[in-house]
């Protein structure tokens, strides 16, 4: 909704400014415990740079380059596959058969949700564009297994402050190479404050608590869900069709998840 509006680092740059003192207050209103060991930030600030510099610095400029959205999720939808690869190699988490199944099951829902919507993929698919796609998943895949890794024990609010200074480390200098001229439309503002106050502050938060309290792998087979809910939403909101076959995919995709997520 608010691509139009702006360049996409420009876009992210406004967003992270704009949440890096509204997360501040809010760490200092409930009394936080703010890190004080270097070691600590740096860590934090590498985790922002990754799940959060990289990956929508990757997909934000792959899609303002022409890439079509389906395309760019269907990339994303490696994320869960990727983290639980990485989960296992680096923090010795069990992947066990019934995670696969449910990874495979995902995948194919994936498919059944995306491919009506990607039609003809066009020009926008290049190397370019696929390296950057494929770059950010990677980034969001190592960026959550590096925060279950080395930031256990830093305090939730005062280590996603820190992660949102790293993220704009990422787009602030990159978007020294796009034009700043943008066009305050009210829906480029709402599309703004929604980044903002809704993902930037209360689904990172939750993402937060997620990777610290459960298994990476499990966390990660949540992004299933991305397309699905992204389906929903064009339904809605700019009237897209969904198809028998989309329902399907999205009734597989929850079935996955489920799957992934039993104790048992």
């Amino acid at each position: 909704m608010g691509a139009p509006y702006a360049d996409p680092m420009v876009f992210l740059s406004i967003r992270f400014a704009l949440v890096l003192p509204l997360l501040g207050v809010i760490t200092l209103a409930y009394g936080a415990t703010w890190p004080t060991s270097k070691t600590q930030i740096l860590h934090c600030i590498m985790t922002g740079i990754l799940v959060h510099g990289v990956y929508l610095g990757g997909i934000f400029w792959a899609i303002d380059q022409g890439m079509p959205a389906g395309a760019s999720a269907i990339v994303v939808g490696l994320q869960p596959v990727l983290s639980a690869l990485t989960a296992a190699a680096l923090l010795k988490e069990d992947i066990r058969p019934k995670h696969w199944a449910g990874m495979a099951l995902g995948t194919v829902g994936l498919v059944a949700v995306l491919g009506p919507k990607i039609g003809v993929l066009g020009s926008g698919i290049n190397p370019w564009t696929l390296a950057a796609a494929l770059t950010a998943v990677c980034a969001i895949s190592l960026g959550t297994v590096y925060q279950k890794r080395f930031v256990p024990g830093t305090d939730l609010l005062a280590a996603t402050f820190w992660q949102y200074v790293g993220a704009l480390l990422v787009s602030l200098p990159l978007s020294g190479f796009e034009s700043w001229s943008i066009d305050w439309s009210g829906q480029f503002i709402f599309a703004l404050a929604w980044l903002v106050f809704v993902l930037s502050i209360g689904a990172i938060l939750l993402l937060m608590v997620l990777i610290r309290k459960g298994a990476v792998s499990q966390v990660a087979s949540l992004f299933y869900l991305v397309p699905v809910a992204t389906a929903i939403e064009s339904y809605f909101l700019f009237g897209e069709i969904l198809s028998v076959i989309q329902i399907v995919g999205m009734l597989l995709v929850v079935l996955s998840v489920l799957l992934i997520r039993r104790r048992a």
